[in-house]
């Protein structure tokens, strides 16, 4: 062990993409460490979810094991304090669970066929400081712009510190810049093998938060924080490295550059669209995100270059020749998002779809086949869980696991009273 560590913390993300874990001395990292398994049963509000599956609720809650590989150790964003991305395992076997497990089934799934996935994440956040009645407001930034640097869209200089210690603790940032509304950045973090870059994603969002935390700031990756402004996107960037280290996805001999294996990757995806939409967005709130002219993945289709695309294909060939799926927000479990997306694509070749024609219309009223993402999160609940081929490929306990927990939430929205409500009945009722 690195002797610059006294301690490592252990982190790994659960069904709701919290960075659970504990902290250990760094001599005993060796032995495994110890949570227990109603981590499954609970919600955002801490009510537990009887009998979720993979919370073993009414067998006592036994322990599950967090075991890490110490090479994979790397420098935290904490003073002598390591950090490492954690396995989670029952009697010796993967916890079926576990966003994590499920992304390697996906890159084995895709292994077996001689390609190895590769991923670069884009992420998407608003800062936001205390608004003096115990809430949260926007930061102030007059003089912000899209495509912004600097103080006039940080004026705090949160950036650079987020920068200096993602470089220390290896996460690899490929850029920084505002975005289109005010105070939003985005991140987009450096291309690698999936499990690798969705490790990198995962941590990077806890060192982001904790940052701004520690200026008394507070940094959102929700979809929609706010209903005048943009939402906040998790754009997952794929691309398949055959054994021979060419892109897969290349190929020069046809007419746009892409081979039919990408052809049918986009096919999967579209096909599977309002199914993956159960796991990319997650929440009650992600579906203001995902409507017309958002330049959001609400329809089921692909274009060249095409923001208001779900598929979007990149104009660049050669070794960077991707695919750039748009629909999941800062809500989503990034580990569980990169799986979702690469088994929807794998689908696409096993069954051998047809590549639907490529979206070329403005983009702004609807996709060509009429399909968008479902109206709500209960409605997309219901569209995964009648996608028999998605919940097999993804994981079904997983799967069964997340649906339980989502329909728990779903249902805590459906009975509370909402602010709007108040705003817009209360005067006259």
């Amino acid at each position: 062990m690195d002797a610059r560590f006294d301690r490592v913390r252990v982190l790994w993300p659960d069904h709701l993409g919290l960075a659970r874990g504990k902290y250990v001395p760094a001599s005993e990292l060796r032995r495994g460490l110890r949570h227990c398994t109603g981590v499954w049963a609970l919600g955002y509000s801490r009510e537990m979810v009887p009998g979720a599956p993979g919370s073993h609720f009414f067998e006592g809650l036994p322990d599950m094991t967090a075991r890490v590989d110490e090479s994979a150790v790397r420098p935290g964003w904490e003073d002598r304090t390591g950090v490492v991305v954690a396995d989670l395992e029952e009697h010796g076997q993967p916890v079926e669970v576990a966003p994590r497990s499920a992304l390697h089934r996906a890159v084995a799934a895709w292994g077996a066929r001689g390609l190895r996935p590769k991923v670069g994440i884009e992420l998407e956040a608003y800062l936001m400081d205390p608004d003096g009645n115990g809430g949260w407001r926007p930061l102030d930034t007059p003089g912000a712009f899209v495509y912004g640097t600097g103080t006039a869209v940080d004026p705090v200089g949160l950036i650079d510190e987020i920068w200096s210690l993602a470089d220390r603790s290896g996460l690899p940032i490929e850029a920084i810049n505002s975005e289109y509304d005010t105070p939003q950045f985005e991140f987009t973090l450096k291309y690698r093998d999936a499990v690798e870059a969705a490790d990198d994603a995962f941590l990077f969002k806890v060192l982001a938060r904790e940052v701004a935390q520690r200026h008394g700031l507070l940094m959102t990756f929700m979809g929609k924080p706010f209903s005048d402004r943009g939402g906040s996107g998790l754009h997952v960037n794929c691309s398949l490295a055959a054994a021979s280290g060419a892109n897969a996805f290349d190929d020069p001999s046809t007419d746009d550059g892409i081979s039919e294996t990408a052809r049918q990757c986009i096919a999967g995806m579209v096909e599977h669209h309002e199914a993956l939409a159960g796991l990319l967005a997650p929440t009650v709130n992600a579906y203001k995100r995902l409507v017309p002219g958002s330049l959001s993945g609400c329809f089921a289709n692909w274009g060249h270059d095409h923001r208001s695309a779900t598929v979007r294909v990149p104009p660049d060939r050669g070794d960077s020749t991707r695919l750039e799926h748009r629909m999941a927000d800062g809500a989503a479990v990034v580990h569980t998002a990169v799986a979702a997306v690469l088994q929807a694509a794998l689908l696409g070749v096993t069954d051998r779809l047809p590549c639907p024609p490529p979206e070329t219309g403005d983009g702004f009223e609807g996709a060509s086949n009429g399909r968008c993402v479902p109206p709500d999160l209960a409605t997309a609940l219901d569209r995964l869980e009648a996608d028999v081929a998605l919940c097999e490929a993804i994981g079904p306990e997983l799967v069964a696991q997340h649906l339980a927990i989502k329909r728990a939430e779903w249902e805590r929205f459906r009975r509370a009273t909402t602010d709007w409500e108040i705003r817009e009945y209360l005067p006259f009722l």
